[in-house]
């Protein structure tokens, strides 16, 4: 499975926009990890733009939510490492994350939003006019898009990276992508 048909199974099976954003968002911040930490990053990438591939069937089944993807990917004929990142991804689950790729989907997934959530409450409403502080005094305020597991995103030190260089690396990557995340 290549990125191309990744995106053309994301688009057929996930309709709301907004969270395809969310799916290439992740992308971005898994290429920027994995480019960070000198891992495949275009499997990394895989997983980032692959992770909520089932949401269009799974969003009120949460018990079921990566398990039917990985199920999906796995006919698709993703590598098994991206199948194991995705299944391993929903907290609900609780399903253990053991090779590096598997725990920074889990951190990544939740910070992408708690940036988006920033961005939309900033004045300038863009991407490009936050910066780290930014983002880690949000982070640091409970009640501040409370669906960004605050302990799942600090997960990132199981990569040797502490919060500030996570933040950093993810907010540069969608950054980049600001254009494609409509932010």
């Amino acid at each position: 499975m290549d990125r191309e048909q990744a995106y053309e199974m994301v688009k057929a099976n996930v309709k709301n926009k907004n969270l395809v954003k969310h799916m290439l968002a992740v992308e971005a911040v898994m290429r920027a990890l994995a480019r960070h930490l000198g891992e495949d990053e275009e499997m990394w990438a895989l997983a980032g733009l692959a992770h909520d591939v089932d949401l269009g069937k799974t969003l009120d089944k949460p018990r079921k939510h990566a398990l039917l993807g990985g199920e999906m990917l796995e006919k698709a004929g993703a590598p098994p490492e991206v199948v194991q990142a995705v299944r391993s991804h929903n907290h609900v689950l609780n399903l253990p994350r053991k090779s590096p790729m598997d725990k920074a989907l889990y951190a990544a997934d939740p910070l992408t939003g708690l940036i988006v959530a920033a961005a939309l409450i900033h004045p300038a409403k863009k991407l490009k006019a936050l910066d780290q502080e930014f983002v880690l005094n949000r982070f640091k305020e409970k009640h501040f898009a409370r669906g960004a597991g605050r302990k799942q995103i600090s997960a990132c030190s199981e990569l040797g990276l502490s919060l500030e260089e996570f933040v950093e690396i993810s907010l540069g990557a969608m950054q980049a992508e600001a254009e494609n995340l409509g932010l």
